[in-house]
């Protein structure tokens, strides 16, 4: 039987303590948030990547004046709050999607078959309207039972755009939906 010193095993159950420290500390962030945090994370990064792709397709298949300024809000708008998004997501140990969920998708590839009004009918619909609607539920929600005091911060501070956004897309889709 081979005996090592007590200092080598001393110093190996320590440095195992060591790593096991490591990991737990890496990955204590994201246990502390709660599930319903990381989700409403997780459904703000696709709500918003939803919305910024559908305003690309807006910008390059619409001719109406309103949506195109209101497709250009909406890509500025949301890709400041993405780059907030990200970065509490990132403190809090939350991988966040990086693309539309798959319902969203449908909707985004629904969009590119349609051409001239019919693009602006179902843009206003269900970029403007439909997707704000569900997002600002979400960010009220969000502001108002959030766990984590920063994503708290971030759904109520970010509400009042959201809500502009809203009130904007009924105007739009009033305007270009009058005739349904």
């Amino acid at each position: 039987m081979i005996r090592l010193p007590r200092l080598v095993l001393c110093s190996s159950r320590v440095g195992l303590l060591l790593v096991g420290l490591l990991i737990v500390s890496l990955t204590a962030n994201s246990a502390d948030i709660s599930m319903s945090d990381k989700r409403f994370l997780k459904n703000a990064a696709e709500a918003g990547h939803f919305e910024v792709e559908g305003s690309k397709l807006a910008l390059k298949k619409s001719k109406d004046a309103d949506i195109i300024r209101f497709a250009k809000m909406m890509t500025e708008d949301h890709s400041q709050a993405a780059m907030k998004l990200k970065d509490l997501a990132t403190r809090r140990g939350v991988e966040l999607p990086k693309e539309p969920g798959l319902l969203q998708q449908a909707k985004l590839k629904y969009l590119e078959t349609r051409d001239g009004v019919k693009f602006d009918k179902s843009y206003a619909n269900h970029i403007g309207v439909a997707a704000h609607e569900q997002a600002v539920k979400q960010f009220e929600d969000a502001a108002e039972d959030a766990q984590d005091a920063d994503i708290k911060k971030f759904a109520a501070d970010t509400l009042p755009v959201l809500k502009k956004h809203l009130e904007e897309a009924k105007r739009i889709d009033a305007r270009v939906n009058k005739d349904d």
